[in-house]
């Protein structure tokens, strides 16, 4: 299986690069990257990797490759001459690239059973989450309970990357449709986007609130939500999609679940346990971690739905 994925990758790769070269077409590019990440999902769920495969299906086919069109539109024809010699953004590139190959040198093998991680992290937390978690999605337990303070990096991190996207690229507030004549012909999408959007959302609700007990979670709850406004825009317009959650909201939205998240942690601390500690949440221990994990991933999704499509609206509000 280990040889069988690298084969497919490798030629999917290379597939990729040929039809770029022959192609010479940034479209091609964003679709060609669109179905390779398709096809990687696919993977993912070979290896049942299930909430990986949502995300990368949700963000790598999906809201990557209308960030990506969006890019190509708002480029123009002309190359501007370069302001600055390249030789020092090369270096520096060289330099990060050679010092991450080695450090890979003393990584165990890709599905080792001797690496460390397989003999010792990876038992601990298969035990133990049934009766101290009492989460039967590991991964869920893993990256909410054991490994609570990265993920709250991680989701800072996404918070920092939207406000970072809204601070070099601004917000144009539009309140008229882009190519209103051009979507008013659009009948069928129109269509089926009025099917499909009130089932994604709900589908996002239903991936938050049972990633304790299947594939799912607050990171993948987030995008897929996003996805579904991202299909109303496309469909009806970015106007009728402002309207219908104005990018006000979408900034409140980001810092709200950043403080959801911070929030259950001091709430941990005021109740005498240590920060992010859940078991103090409720009487049953238990019952604590569920209330305590069920929180921090609501923050975890209202941060990632906002930031994605804060993103958005950022990149196709500066369109003429």
């Amino acid at each position: 299986m280990e040889y069988f994925i690298d084969v497919v990758l490798l030629g999917l790769l290379m597939i990729t690069g040929f039809a770029i070269v022959r192609m010479k077409s940034l479209l091609a590019v964003a679709m060609l990257t669109s179905i390779y990440s398709l096809l990687s999902a696919s993977l993912f769920m070979v290896l049942d990797a299930v909430d990986v495969a949502l995300t990368e299906a949700a963000i790598g086919a999906g809201i990557s490759t209308i960030l990506m069109l969006a890019t190509i539109a708002l480029t123009g024809d002309e190359e501007q001459a370069p302001r600055h010699k390249p030789l020092l953004p090369l270096i520096v590139v060289f330099t990060t690239g050679a010092a991450l190959i080695y450090g890979t040198l003393d990584m165990p093998h890709y599905g080792d059973p001797a690496a460390p991680v397989h003999r010792h992290v990876a038992p601990t937390y298969l035990q133990d989450t049934p009766e101290k978690i009492g989460v039967p999605n590991v991964v869920t337990s893993v990256l909410a309970s054991y490994r609570g303070y990265d993920t709250l990096g991680e989701v800072t991190v996404i918070f920092t990357a939207g406000a970072g996207v809204l601070a070099l690229l601004g917000y144009r507030s539009r309140r008229r449709n882009i190519q209103g004549r051009e979507i008013k012909r659009l009948v069928v999408l129109r269509v089926i986007a009025k099917l499909f959007f009130p089932l994604i959302l709900l589908f996002a609700l239903y991936v938050l609130f049972h990633g304790d007990y299947g594939p799912g979670g607050g990171f993948q709850a987030g995008v897929i939500f996003a996805t579904g406004f991202i299909l109303y825009a496309l469909a009806f317009g970015l106007g009728n999609a402002q309207r219908l959650i104005p990018h006000q909201l979408l900034r409140i939205m980001a810092a709200v679940g950043v403080l959801i998240y911070a929030a259950v942690g001091i709430e941990s601390m005021l109740l005498g346990g240590k920060f992010l500690e859940y078991r103090v949440l409720a009487d049953d221990p238990v019952t604590g971690q569920h209330l305590g994990i069920m929180l921090i991933e609501l923050g975890i999704g209202i941060t990632v739905a906002a930031v994605v499509l804060i993103i958005l609206f950022c990149y196709v509000s500066r369109r003429d």
